[in-house]
């Protein structure tokens, strides 16, 4: 989201105005919690991260990968991180060679469990609609 700013200055009674754009956020979490939300899980791959995880439970990461498909590894592990970084996946790392590392959903994270189910039921309602065709 792009936000302008028009700042205006009075110099020797003349009206001075810059633009400025910014891509930022333009809110706070306390004033606005959807928006936050949709911050916290934006981006192509984090609810289908999180549908996987809620459907299998843990997975490692080459399983993870395989689940949601389509991913890149370096898209993964973007993912993850911050999902982790913001308590929705807990990642367990075993001292294994080659290194072994499993994820799961944590308790935060498996509170979006109605949110994700609602999406998908959505979806299926959405396809029949559009197809006519009941799956």
């Amino acid at each position: 989201m792009y936000i302008s700013f028009i700042f205006v200055t009075f110099a020797d009674n003349q009206m001075l105005a810059s633009k400025k754009n910014t891509r930022g956020k333009s809110f706070s979490p306390i004033e606005c919690p959807f928006r936050a939300t949709l911050d916290l899980l934006e981006g192509k791959w984090k609810f289908a991260i999180i549908y996987s995880l809620m459907k299998k439970g843990t997975l490692r990461f080459k399983e993870l990968e395989r689940e949601v498909g389509g991913i890149t590894p370096r898209m993964l592990i973007a993912s993850l991180k911050e999902l982790e970084a913001n308590g929705i996946v807990h990642r367990k790392a075993y001292a294994t060679v080659p290194p072994t590392v499993e994820y799961r959903l944590t308790d935060c994270g498996r509170t979006l469990e109605p949110v994700i189910e609602s999406i998908r039921a959505w979806g299926e309602e959405h396809i029949e609609r559009q197809t006519g065709r009941v799956k």
